[in-house]
């Protein structure tokens, strides 16, 4: 129960990678506020979490509305009037290659860095109540930290996470810890979405072959795997680690 009487909060938690935080946040003593677009989502969430023993919360909210991150931490606020965990976790892939609408491009910025930074800001003062347990984690990926020749807006915009966690543990510090993780390729609904870009290819095929191509450990990851890795950035276990961007890949950025 390292995380023992704390509040968290994840964002994007209705499924895959947040889902599985959500639930081991929980299991380690932290009251989570499930965040998520999708209601029905974010209480399947809770329900899980309530089942085993836990303590959750939902909460509906798109991210990509300043407003309603606003609305969110005053919610927290009013409600438990800390914060000791933020993951800013939500995510889209966007449209591959360049040709895209304005509106779509728009759209990938807002959920992928427009978010993480204002709720970060929305939540500083949160965190400052955190008496030096407040921490941030990011969800980057490593095409923040490599090329990603299929998607350049994906690459652009969590490249901005990964420098947008570091410009963070720079002025936050030493009240609060922030750092960011990067995904490899992660056993999730949205994995299609990546390897699907390509018009009459399986998309699975293609995950296949750039896991067996490109990845040391030959598999992708599971989602409870993320999920521990966030654990480790959020609880006392890193307490001196901030402004890093942590690969969980199977060893991807290691070539």
């Amino acid at each position: 129960m390292i995380l023992k009487d704390r509040v968290a909060l994840v964002t994007a938690a209705g499924s895959g990678m947040g889902r599985a935080t959500a639930r081991l946040l929980a299991q380690e003593g932290a009251t989570v506020v499930v965040a998520d677009v999708n209601e029905e989502a974010a209480k399947a969430t809770v329900n899980e979490i309530s089942a085993q023993g836990g303590k959750a919360v939902p909460y509906v909210v798109d991210v990509g509305k300043v407003d309603q991150l606003r609305a969110m931490f005053e919610m927290v606020d009013r409600e438990f009037g800390v914060l000791h965990v933020l993951h800013n976790h939500a995510g889209i892939p966007g449209p591959a290659g360049l040709d895209m609408s304005e509106e779509d491009w728009d759209r990938a910025v807002a959920i992928n860095m427009k978010s993480a930074f204002f709720a970060t800001s929305f939540a500083v003062p949160l965190l400052r109540k955190a008496e030096g347990k407040g921490s941030v984690i990011l969800t980057a990926s490593t095409v923040g930290l490599v090329a990603s020749p299929r998607s350049p807006l994906y690459s652009m915009s969590k490249g901005g996470i990964v420098l947008l966690a570091k410009s963070l543990a720079t002025a936050l510090a030493p009240q609060i810890r922030v750092n960011a993780i990067c995904p490899g390729p992660v056993q999730t609904p949205m994995l299609a979405e990546f390897f699907g870009h390509v018009p009459g290819t399986d998309p699975a095929e293609v995950a296949a072959n750039f896991v067996n191509t490109f990845v040391p450990m030959q598999r992708t990851c599971r989602p409870e795997e993320i999920a521990e890795a966030v654990l480790y950035l959020a609880s006392d276990r890193s307490s001196y680690v901030t402004g890093i961007a942590l690969p969980v890949d199977g060893g991807f950025t290691a070539k």
